[in-house]
């Protein structure tokens, strides 16, 4: 990379703080079979500035000169299909130097980028089939940095995860395969807030650290000062800071010379695995990424055997991710509580009951285990309406037939599905022999290799018909839940809000699965607040609903204004979401936006019809049979006029709430 691009790289001995980020950047650069890091926090934590002056402490590598892929040739594992063939006809490679890259993935990057393609200009000029290398050839022995990794569409973080974990990308493309190696240290940084990453992926990242802000006085005051020394003059401040430099660039180097000397003793590699299963560690990457992160440590520090102490060390970068939580929970492992386990005898291996589970010895089950099913018991039937129709609130989990029709997996994750509409995100091409969405680029390319044998006829390419392809695209299906929740001064605020609090946490532990939003919206005293946007973060829920304020009037029309508004813009975001509001009330609105509080009702209840948000109304008034012909709210005529299903629920509970919810949706995949 040119050493003009790297001059507004701060240096990495000047980052202030953030030591736990460093030492596990620090640990890759000397060993990348670590397997990379995972980098958790908010926004101008210093993620983005640690990544790309790590860079700088990496010393020139050695690559075959004019190899599009960086190939090492000190070792014959690490070349190409290309520089083996020479190697094999006795041609020697020739070597260069060059300084490691730093490649950004971009979030909106395709396969083909990614992977790599034909080369169409080639092909077309020359009739030879060959390669263009993808962003895999170009990080080859350098660094991949994805910033929001966790916004990444999840076909192409697979590809990423694959190749670091095989060290080898494959293209097959018309008819060419070429493998190329793919080593590199694979760094991602996530805020939290912006949803998570799936588990299966969690598991691809060696380390994982979480960043926040710094809080004490002086060290944000050194910050500033150093942000600003280095602004003004960039060069002299990198002078300044290039002793520093040396000195770590010398401790990387001697610790890569060391690293293949440096021996685990058996007790502790048996130690290791029997503190990931105490911990309910399932994975079996979780021994390998702590025994080689040890050693990398034991080596950076200049010793060539791994200690109690480096095990420890390794286990807190290595594990957080990789424990079983619960989905609220931010994945950090308990000092003291590993101290205990690295200390202490491990325990009585676990008995096999004859039905196949595995029971902890002299310890009885957890209450309510044996009885409940897995997604927990709804309690008691409950009959509600809609539509006039009644349905049995306990039956209302989904069954396999129904996973079936609304094209979900048996752990209830929403698969993408392929569109035969001209709409979706376009994946891959495919022969046809009526194509209606041509893919251009995938038609070239199957022809350009044969223009040599083609008369074009004044042509610049000549197109058969067994060339052309048709687009695949996949649209996901996806939902954007907004719950309006009564928090006026009425007797069943508080168990209002709790019930939806409840349910928004439910439906947010598969968000990140099934890419869903959830948001809420309260209303009481004079309007309405969007206490949560729509999301897909669990986090963020758990913050922002801590504390919800109840009491005074219900500006009913309010919230539903507020409501559309919020559609309004999601659905310009997103054109390919299901809006579904969800309103828990008595219906009992007093504030209007006009002076006329049922005008104000009809004609927003059908707005939000028309705008073709699916509506479900949860009415709390009580659902005695000698009440029902007395109710004072509005809560049916809202669901009639935007064309919406009606519950009327007396005893409300988060379950309950959550198993409406989940029908609702499931009927709305199976319609669309």
């Amino acid at each position: 990379m040119p050493h003009h691009v790297r001059r507004g790289v701060l240096p990495f001995t000047a980052i202030i703080g953030q030591e736990t980020m460093k030492r596990a950047l620090l640990l890759n650069a000397v060993n990348p079979r670590i397997g990379g890091v995972l980098i958790r926090g908010e926004k101008g934590t210093a993620k983005s500035t640690a990544v790309r002056g790590l860079a700088d402490l990496l010393p020139e590598i050695e690559v075959v000169a004019g190899c599009p892929f960086g190939c090492n040739p000190a070792d014959q594992r690490e070349i190409c299909d290309i520089c083996c063939e020479k190697t094999k006809t006795g041609g020697d490679l020739a070597i260069g130097k060059r300084r490691v890259r730093v490649v950004d993935l971009p979030l909106g990057a395709t396969e083909d980028r990614v992977v790599g393609t034909i080369d169409i200009e080639r092909a077309i000029k020359e009739g030879v089939r060959a390669l263009e290398p993808g962003i895999l050839a170009q990080v080859n022995r350098g660094i991949l940095y994805i910033d929001e990794v966790n916004l990444l569409d999840d076909h192409v973080t697979d590809i990423l995860l694959d190749a670091a974990a095989m060290g080898v990308n494959t293209v097959e493309r018309e008819g060419i395969s070429v493998s190329h190696p793919a080593r590199f240290i694979l760094i991602g940084t996530m805020n939290p807030e912006e949803g998570e990453l799936r588990p299966q992926l969690l598991d691809r990242f060696g380390l994982q650290v979480t960043v926040a802000g710094i809080a004490e006085i002086d060290q944000r005051i050194r910050i500033v000062e150093t942000a600003e020394a280095f602004e003004s003059d960039p060069e002299g401040f990198r002078r300044t800071c290039e002793g520093d430099l040396a000195a770590l660039r010398e401790q990387i180097t001697a610790a890569k010379r060391l690293l293949p000397h440096v021996a685990v003793p058996p007790d502790l590699i048996r130690r290791t695995a029997e503190t990931c299963v105490r911990l309910g560690v399932d994975t079996h990457r979780a021994e390998i990424a702590v025994i080689r992160t040890a050693k990398t440590i034991a080596a950076l520090e200049g010793r060539s055997e791994v200690t109690l102490a480096d095990i420890r060390e390794a286990m807190e970068l290595a594990l957080p991710h990789r424990m079983r939580r619960r989905p609220f929970e931010e994945p950090r492992v308990d000092p003291e509580h590993l101290d205990d386990l690295l200390q202490d005898d491990p325990p009585e291996p676990e008995r096999e009951t004859e039905d196949g589970h595995r029971e902890p010895p002299d310890q009885p089950p957890a209450p309510g285990e044996g009885g409940e099913t897995a997604d927990g018991d709804l309690g008691a039937a409950t009959t509600v309406h809609a539509a006039g129709s009644p349905i049995d609130a306990a039956k209302v989990e989904r069954k396999p037939e129904q996973d079936r029709k609304t094209r979900r997996t048996a752990d209830g994750r929403r698969v993408p599905t392929y569109s035969a509409r001209k709409t979706g995100r376009y994946v891959a091409a495919r022969e046809t022999a009526t194509p209606r969405d041509v893919a251009l680029d995938a038609t070239i390319r199957a022809a350009a290799p044969y223009q040599n044998e083609r008369p074009k006829n004044g042509l610049a390419l000549a197109i058969r018909d067994q060339d052309i392809r048709e687009k695949v695209r996949i649209g996901r299906v996806s939902t954007s839940c907004l719950f309006l929740v009564d928090a006026s001064g009425s007797m069943g605020a508080v168990r209002r809000m709790e019930a939806a609090k409840g349910a928004v946490l439910s439906l947010l532990e598969e968000s990140y699965l099934m890419r869903d939003r959830v948001g809420l919206i309260a209303f009481c005293g004079s309007g309405a607040e969007n206490l949560l946007p729509l999301c897909s973060s669990a986090d963020l829920a758990v913050k922002r609903l801590e504390e919800i304020p109840t009491g005074g009037k219900t500006p009913l029309p309010a919230a539903l204004a507020l409501a559309a508004d919020v559609f309004r813009r999601e659905t310009r975001k997103n054109a390919g979401t299901i809006p579904i509001m969800v309103l828990l009330s008595d219906g009992r609105g007093n504030v209007s936006l006009s002076g006329d509080i049922r005008r104000d009702i009809e004609r927003l209840a059908t707005d939000i019809g028309e705008q073709g948000i699916h509506t479900v109304v949860l009415d709390t008034e009580s659902t005695d049979s000698s009440y029902l012909r007395m109710q004072l709210g509005y809560c049916r005529e809202i669901a009639e006029r935007s064309g919406g299903r009606y519950y009327p629920i007396g005893d409300l509970a988060p379950e309950q709430v959550h198993a409406i919810v989940e029908a609702e949706r499931n009927r709305l995949f199976q319609e669309t």
